[in-house]
């Protein structure tokens, strides 16, 4: 892969000196840091002349946020890594279509996971004409918030107020309701199976019926569930099957 251009974006001084050691040190040769400033207005008087593939963005900052700075970029938009110290803007990030969200202090091994989805990102994405099936959502495991690409999520289970999300190989547990969550997912890539339970589709390796309008789904990976029957009509539409009574 080619070397990664990344400019840091933050008014703290020992705050930039900080990411740049640690990018150094995690990323190595495969990422440069080619600019660093101490406002939004200083970035885009930079990145007019500078090529840059990844920003490390802070969003609070005197004289205008981050979310401003990509507001007012001109030209294909590099991809973003929100660095705060701050976790309410996670749902906004998302909006922004953002890579990742770090919270500060940056661990090393934060940083690595960061750079492991950035590098994807970079291999996999156009940023400036991503479509919309690139949308994330905002899921946190412990202090730790990432934004996961909608099309990773595999399988969404509900327990009592809480949600636990399976998305490429990790399990994110989120306070909300199914229905409020099935609603920021794209139906022609989900389905509900069960009062309990939504599945991406694409996830599904098999189907089998068991009696009483149940079925029987396995999923990719190994992990099998059971649709409730009042959800028939769903596992018939998968199957191609007709509904009529």
């Amino acid at each position: 892969m080619n070397e990664l251009r990344a400019a840091i974006i933050d008014d703290e001084p020992l705050a930039r000196a900080r990411l740049r050691r640690l990018l150094a040190k995690v990323g190595g040769s495969t990422i440069r840091v080619v600019a660093e400033c101490v406002d939004t207005d200083e970035l885009l008087a930079t990145a007019a002349n500078c090529a840059i593939d990844v920003l490390f963005l802070d969003i609070e900052m005197p004289g205008g946020n981050g979310f401003g700075a990509l507001a007012r970029w001109q030209g294909p938009h590099p991809l973003v890594v929100f660095v705060t110290a701050y976790a309410q803007h996670g749902v906004r990030a998302f909006d922004a279509r953002a890579t990742d969200y770090l919270m500060k202090p940056v661990s090393a091994e934060r940083l690595r996971d960061t750079l492991e989805r950035v590098r994807h990102a970079a291999a996999h994405v156009s940023p400036a004409t991503e479509a919309p099936s690139g949308k994330r959502l905002p899921l946190s495991i412990g202090q730790r918030t990432h934004l996961v690409p909608i099309l990773q999520i595999d399988l969404v289970l509900a327990h009592g107020n809480y949600l636990e999300v399976h998305a490429a190989g990790a399990t994110y547990m989120i306070r909300n309701t199914l229905a409020d969550f099935q609603a920021k997912l794209e139906p022609e890539n989900f389905v509900r199976l069960h009062r309990s339970a939504i599945v991406r589709i694409a996830a599904i390796r098999e189907i089998k019926p068991v009696g009483s309008g149940r079925f029987r789904i396995g999923l990719h990976g190994g992990r099998h569930l059971h649709s409730g029957r009042h959800f028939r009509d769903q596992v018939h539409a998968l199957l191609g099957l007709d509904n009529t009574p």
